[in-house]
């Protein structure tokens, strides 16, 4: 035993560097864009890696196994990003995050009760338009001929519909 941390004392600075490089590439791994951790991680791996290895063919193997130890690190944050978890957890803002409006959607709003004619024949979908501008328009389900008098009952995303507008 009085071997082993004979030769983990000798090499304590090369451990310690290869560590604190380890964990500060994989903080990267979470932190969006590319700065401070992963730099300083990837100058701490080759710093430890240049005074642990006494050849150039152990830089390599060390080296190798390095790059590994970050692919699997990679995949398991990939993974953990693809299925929610990083979402969940109080790492993100969830205000920010949840409560995103769509402004496209909040745009045609505007053209709610809106009364307009149709450039195309609606069976149910084509096109119409609208204080001067021509929009994708859906009829509820019913035929629609082109030129009609039509207006605007309903937002719905990116989907807006149209019902004629009856002459009394």
């Amino acid at each position: 035993m009085d071997v082993l941390s004979q030769m983990i004392i000798a090499d304590l600075p090369a451990i310690l560097l290869l560590v604190i490089g380890f964990v500060l590439v994989v903080v990267e791994m979470y932190v969006p864009g590319f700065g401070v951790p992963g730099i300083s991680g990837i100058i701490c791996l080759v710093a430890g890696v240049w005074l642990k290895a006494d050849s150039a063919l152990e830089a390599l193997v060390l080296a190798i196994v390095i790059i590994a130890l970050l692919c699997v690190a990679l995949s398991i944050a990939i993974h953990s990003v693809s299925k929610g978890r990083l979402a969940k957890s109080k790492l993100v803002l969830h205000e920010t995050a949840t409560e995103s409006e769509d402004l496209g959607a909040n745009d045609l709003k505007y053209y709610l009760g809106r009364e307009g004619t149709t450039a195309t024949v609606l069976r149910p979908a084509g096109l119409g338009e609208f204080d001067g501008v021509k929009l994708n328009i859906v009829s509820d389900g019913e035929f629609i001929a082109a030129g009609a008098q039509v207006r605007v009952t309903a937002v719905e995303g990116n989907r807006i519909v149209v019902q004629p507008v009856r002459k009394n």
